[in-house]
């Protein structure tokens, strides 16, 4: 599972320069009794992360008879053939890591591993088509069988002398808005990135081989040692080779820290943006009629079971041209991620919100009844 770039040390204030609509934040001193506001009033106020769907907030509204019967069948029918295809596609893969990484020995650097990141010729070719493939499949199995897909990564190259050194130079990250966990798959089937995950996420069976070999940054927070970067300086240190390097692979990052239910854009952290490198925003939906496939106010367990209980799924993709950063913003990395939020959101048409993971973390509180977690307002983001 991929860590946000929230894990970066370095954030925003939170302050919007944008033009658009911005929801508000709330006071610390009305945390407090938001436990106490009624469902309609939360959702007012933590309006990012409210959701809108058939099924209520947290997932737990009541269902019509005609929908609590559709649900029986396809937990009893769908449900488990899709259980059953997701595990033999996660299986087909890690077979295809396992082949590409024998006689490989695993990279190491420092506090962080490198896994398999630097794997070159047949071995990273066969780890990229049938990563991209077989992540395309998962979402056909996740019910998401056709994407809509709008590319304006090029609007003014006809007529440009395609010799032109910014049209040829690579970004070295993808800067995407975050809704739900399936963002990554999408983003692995579209160009299979790295992207920063808990050390114990290298040991996690069948898992653990699959994202040491698509490059993944692994992070134990907890180390002290004297050569640990931290996840700022490894993430720049990504970007920078991706940027420089045409067969490293990009780095993917979450710079809003936590998921929304995709109508906001939360405030970038800077991590994504201390390498002075180009950026590639990408911009994800997920239309929907009954159930939101957003991940924002529900736990894994039963938004996963109500995301496989739908027999389709939508998502639509836009992909916006390369970012190339002025001298100004490559010296500040603070006006590149505000720059770079306000053009998703203008072209994303999307809602600016100064909300943050600690309001979301109130938000969860309130809705399950419990009054001890407003603290979560003073914890730094994580």
């Amino acid at each position: 599972m991929a860590v946000d770039a929230a894990t970066a040390p370095s954030e925003l204030d939170g302050s919007i320069r944008g033009e658009g609509e911005v929801a508000a934040k709330p006071p610390p001193s009305a945390a407090a009794p938001a436990a106490r506001e009624s469902p309609e009033e939360l959702d007012r106020r933590y309006a990012p992360y409210a959701r809108r769907d058939a099924y209520g907030p947290m997932g737990r509204g009541p269902l019509g008879a005609a929908e609590a019967a559709r649900m029986a069948v396809a937990a009893a029918v769908l449900l488990p053939l899709r259980v059953v295809a997701g595990v033999l596609v996660l299986v087909a893969y890690y077979l295809v890591c396992r082949v590409c990484t024998l006689w490989v020995e695993e990279e190491r650097a420092g506090g962080e591993g490198e896994g398999y990141a630097r794997l070159q010729g047949w071995r990273r070719a066969w780890v990229v088509r049938c990563g991209r493939a077989l992540s395309r499949a998962m979402l056909f199995v996740f019910g998401f069988y056709w994407i809509r897909e709008h590319d304006r990564r090029f609007p003014d190259a006809e007529g440009k002398d395609l010799g032109h050194s910014e049209l040829l130079e690579r970004p070295g990250a993808i800067v995407s808005n975050h809704v739900s966990y399936v963002d990554i798959l999408y983003h692995m089937s579209s160009s299979l990135p790295s992207f920063v995950a808990k050390r114990s996420v290298a040991r996690l069976p069948l898992v653990g081989l699959i994202s040491k070999c698509i490059g993944c940054i692994f992070v134990q927070r907890e180390s002290k040692t004297s050569d640990f970067k931290g996840v700022s300086g490894a993430v720049t240190e990504r970007i920078q080779r991706a940027h420089q390097q045409k067969n490293s692979p990009m780095m993917l990052l979450f710079p809003e820290g936590t998921t929304t239910n995709g109508d906001y854009l939360l405030p970038f952290k800077t991590g994504a943006f201390l390498a002075r490198a180009p950026v590639q925003p990408v911009i994800l939906r997920y239309p929907y009629k009954r159930f939101s496939p957003a991940w924002d106010s529900m736990d894994g367990a039963r938004h996963v079971f109500l995301l496989l209980c739908q027999f389709v799924n939508h998502l639509e993709v836009v992909h916006l041209p390369v970012y190339y950063p002025s001298e100004q913003e490559k010296d500040d990395p603070k006006l590149y991620a505000d720059n770079v939020r306000k053009l998703m959101a203008v072209e994303g048409n999307l809602i600016l919100s100064d909300l943050g993971l600690a309001e979301k973390r109130v938000y969860h509180a309130a809705l399950n009844g419990n009054n001890s977690l407003p603290r979560a307002l003073h914890k730094k983001d994580d």
